[in-house]
């Protein structure tokens, strides 16, 4: 199966040669698609001159920083056109081990639907990540299976692989939500069509070089959102809908 990693980069120069080298080392047969957000400090630029090196790199390059969302759902357009198979999401600051991405992709290979990289499973963990980001990350993660009764212990991880037939199921045109809440949402809705969902066990690091890219104002939006659809669900029965698809 043909497998096709989507990486949204925006100001990762500092990681993007390292990334781009470890994700061909571990996954030879696949391509790499960098979202470039017209990054200032030509990482574009550089993902472009790696790829004429190692091969088997694309650059998709977008006018300016449009979020981490549309990204993702751009790069998976790419990879569908093109007949991809299997669409992998990460992110470039090397905070995604690329060492988890056969585990991944052999998951969605065998039959997930989505195979999430998670933190909050036996052999996950968050080794160098400060009690804050850590209870926050958390916290989001406990109130979004209980708000909308999903059974992934890790909804917001962004280390991700579908089958190209889950996301051509999925609406992605109305997809609405960016950062903490797309993550959020791709799962919410793939599960609500009845799709497949595995959680990899993975160790999630800090970025080593540059800035994060987590703002308060996407945590509200997830926030929002999540309120906002586990409240219509109970409203329209889908949330007991769901439950009873879950035990049969």
């Amino acid at each position: 199966m043909r497998s096709l990693v989507v990486l949204p980069t925006y100001n990762e120069a500092a990681n993007i040669d390292e990334v781009i080298r470890r994700i061909r080392k571990e996954l030879p047969e696949a391509e790499v698609l960098v979202v470039d957000d017209n990054s200032p400090d030509g990482t574009g630029d550089l993902a472009d001159a790696i790829g004429n090196e190692v091969g088997q790199v694309s650059v998709l390059r977008r006018p300016g920083k449009a979020g981490l969302g549309t990204a993702y759902l751009d790069g998976f357009r790419v990879g569908r056109s093109r007949g991809f198979d299997i669409l992998v999401e990460m992110d470039a600051d090397l905070s995604h081990d690329p060492a988890a991405l056969p585990a991944l992709v052999s998951a969605a290979t065998h039959g997930a639907d989505l195979a999430v990289g998670s933190r909050y499973v036996a052999g996950g963990s968050m080794p160098d990540w400060s009690w804050r980001r850590a209870f926050l990350s958390r916290w989001s993660n406990r109130y979004a299976a209980l708000v909308l009764g999903l059974a992934v212990n890790d909804s917001t991880s962004g280390y991700r692989a579908y089958r190209a037939e889950a996301l051509d199921a999925i609406d992605l045109d109305h997809v609405r939500a960016d950062g903490y809440g797309f993550q959020i949402e791709m799962a919410y809705r793939l599960i609500n069509l009845g799709g497949r969902v595995v959680e990899i066990p993975v160790a999630f690091l800090d970025r080593r070089e540059g800035q994060s890219k987590l703002s308060f104002p996407i945590v509200v939006e997830a926030f929002v959102l999540v309120t906002g659809w586990g409240i219509r669900d109970v409203l329209t029965g889908r949330r007991h809908q769901r439950s009873r698809r879950s035990t049969h």
